[in-house]
């Protein structure tokens, strides 16, 4: 995929969640045409981010009106997804970003991950999970931080 300005990693956290912010950046960068279609725009509202607005229980398109109204800030958003969807604990935030940030590792979509690294041609970087393969796909190096610990 290529490297597109103001797409945020998956590992940035909004609040207290991982790949949040990275859906509103896809929300708002689709509005002004400035999301790739070919690598991305057919699975908005799907995948992790079905998943994310599933763990929020908030429906994407209502979250995608927040965001594209654009009064809100991303903190504002968050805190109204859990609004709209109910809060969620300490333990819920921690279990969903442990589960995000391994997917693909030893689950069940590690298939996908190996076809996604041989796609792109990574199979030399050391891609462990679906937010690693994004990172390197996307022009960034997770070993060059730690994001899991921010």
């Amino acid at each position: 995929m290529p490297i597109v300005p103001g797409l945020r990693s998956p590992y940035a956290k909004v609040g207290r969640l991982v790949y949040f912010g990275r859906m509103l950046d896809k929300i708002r960068l689709h509005a002004k045409g400035a999301l790739p279609v070919a690598d991305y725009v057919s699975n908005l509202g799907k995948g992790f981010d079905g998943r994310c607005c599933n763990f929020l229980r908030v429906k994407y398109d209502e979250l995608k009106a927040q965001v594209l109204d654009g009064a809100k800030t991303d903190e504002q958003l968050i805190a109204w997804a859990h609004e709209h969807g109910g809060a969620r604990t300490d333990e819920e935030c921690e279990v969903w970003n442990g589960f995000m940030m391994k997917r693909g590792w030893r689950d069940a979509g590690a298939e996908t991950l190996a076809q996604r690294i041989r796609e792109s041609r990574l199979e030399g970087k050391p891609v462990m999970t679906m937010f690693d393969y994004l990172e390197f796909d996307e022009g960034r190096d997770p070993g060059n931080s730690t994001p899991w610990l921010g």
